[in-house]
C-alpha cells in the first residue's frame, strides 16, 4: 500500500465559514460518505475519494450508521482510511455521524428514543475507531418520541464526551425552534442543522428555515446540493451505465423526465457563461449570501471531488443570473426527506 502524503498546499484554495455563532470553521465543501463507501466499491476508490477530499482543503467528513451497503459498512471503510491515511491527521478533521434511520430489525433500530441513539454513537464509535465524533446528529424527527428524549440523549452524548457537538438533521423550521431551545436549557447548543437543498428542492426557503437558522445563530449543511447527480452534465444525453440511476438507489427514474433535462441544459449554458461546469455552479448556488455554511457533497470518482472543490472560486451572482437560473429551475418532487421535515 502506498503511503498517503498530505498535499502541503490544502488550504490555500478552500474557504472556511464559521459554524453560525461557534468557534467552528468548516470548510464551504464538505464530503458525504452517502453512497460509494460500501461494499459495493473498491476500498482503493474509497481512499483515492478521501485522499482527493483531504488534498483540496476538505477537512469534513460526514457518515451516519446505516451508510453503505450494507449499513455500517461506510463507517467501517472510513475507519481504516482513519487508520491508514489519515494516521496522524485527526486534528485536523472533523468527523460526524447520526442516528434516525433503521439499523437492524427489532423495535430499537431507528428513530429517536435515547436507546437507539445512544447505542447507535457507540457502535459508530467502534466502526471507525475513534474516541469521539466532532458532530453527532438526530438523523430525522421522530414524531412518536418526546422531543425532550431524543434532545435529552444528545446532550448525554454530548456530555459523556462521544461527541463535541449536537446537530439535527431535516427537521422543519418549527421543530428546529423546539429542539433548539430544549438543547439551550440542557447547556448543549445545537451547532449545525443538516437540510436536503439545492435548485431543484427549495423547501427550506418555502418552510423559512434558513433565516430561523439565522435567527437562532446555528449553521447549516446542505445535502444533495447536486439533487444527486441531477445537476450536474451527467443526465443531459441519456443514462450513463453505472451512474446513480441505474443502481436503484435513492435516485428514480420518474425524477429524471425530459422537462427537467430541458431546464438543466438552460442551466448548464448559464453555467459555462460564468466559466464554471454544472455542478460548481450549483455548490456555489447553494453557497450563496453565506447563509449556508457548508455544501455536502458525494463523489464516485476523485475527480468529482477535485470538480466540486473549485466551486469556491466564484460563489457570487449577479441579479441577472439568478433571475435567469429562477425561471429555469423550478421545484420538483424530489425532496425524499419531505415526511420528517413536515412533522
Amino acid at each position: 500500500m502506498t503511503r498517503y502524503m498530505p498535499s502541503p498546499t490544502r488550504y490555500d484554495t478552500m474557504a472556511y465559514r464559521r459554524c453560525g455563532a461557534s468557534g467552528l470553521l468548516l470548510p464551504a465543501v464538505s464530503l458525504g460518505l452517502w453512497h460509494n463507501f460500501g461494499e459495493d466499491a473498491t476500498h482503493e476508490t474509497k481512499r483515492a475519494i478521501c485522499q482527493a477530499a483531504f488534498d483540496a482543503g476538505i477537512t469534513h467528513f460526514d457518515l451516519a450508521n446505516n451508510y453503505g451497503p450494507p449499513p455500517g459498512s461506510a463507517e467501517e471503510a472510513f475507519g481504516q482510511i482513519l487508520k491508514t491515511d489519515f494516521a496522524g491527521y485527526r486534528d485536523e478533521l472533523i468527523i460526524s455521524s447520526k442516528a434516525g434511520y433503521r439499523m437492524h430489525p427489532g423495535p430499537y433500530g431507528e428513530y429517536g428514543s435515547r436507546k437507539y441513539l445512544i447505542a447507535s454513537c457507540d457502535a459508530s464509535l467502534k466502526r471507525m475507531g475513534l474516541d469521539y465524533v466532532d458532530i453527532f446528529y438526530s438523523h430525522r424527527f421522530d414524531p412518536d418520541t418526546p422531543l425532550e428524549e431524543t434532545m435529552g440523549a444528545l446532550d448525554q452524548i454530548v456530555r459523556s464526551g462521544r461527541a463535541l457537538y449536537a446537530g439535527i438533521s431535516s427537521y422543519n423550521s418549527q421543530r428546529t425552534r423546539e429542539a433548539v431551545a430544549i438543547l439551550k436549557e440542557l447547556g448543549t447548543p445545537c451547532l449545525i442543522h443538516q437540510p436536503s437543498y439545492n435548485m431543484l428542492n427549495r423547501w427550506v426557503e418555502k418552510d423559512g428555515l434558513k433565516d430561523t437558522l439565522s435567527d437562532l445563530g446555528i449553521g447549516s449543511i446542505a445535502f444533495t446540493p447536486l439533487a444527486q447527480g441531477m445537476l450536474t452534465t451527467k443526465y443531459l444525453n441519456g443514462v450513463p451505465e453505472g451512474s446513480r440511476l441505474t443502481k436503484g438507489k435513492s435516485l428514480r427514474p420518474e425524477m429524471v423526465h425530459e422537462d427537467v433535462i430541458k431546464s438543466i441544459r438552460g442551466l448548464n449554458e448559464i453555467a459555462e457563461s460564468r466559466g464554471q461546469t454544472l455542478a460548481q455552479m450549483a455548490i456555489a448556488w447553494v453557497l450563496r449570501g453565506g447563509q449556508i455554511t457548508t455544501a455536502l457533497i458525494g463523489a464516485s470518482k476523485p475527480g468529482q471531488v477535485v470538480e466540486c472543490a473549485g466551486a469556491v472560486a466564484n460563489l457570487d451572482f449577479t441579479a441577472e443570473e439568478l433571475a435567469a437560473i429562477d425561471a429555469l429551475a423550478s421545484e420538483e418532487a424530489i425532496n425524499l426527506w419531505a415526511r420528517s421535515s413536515e412533522a
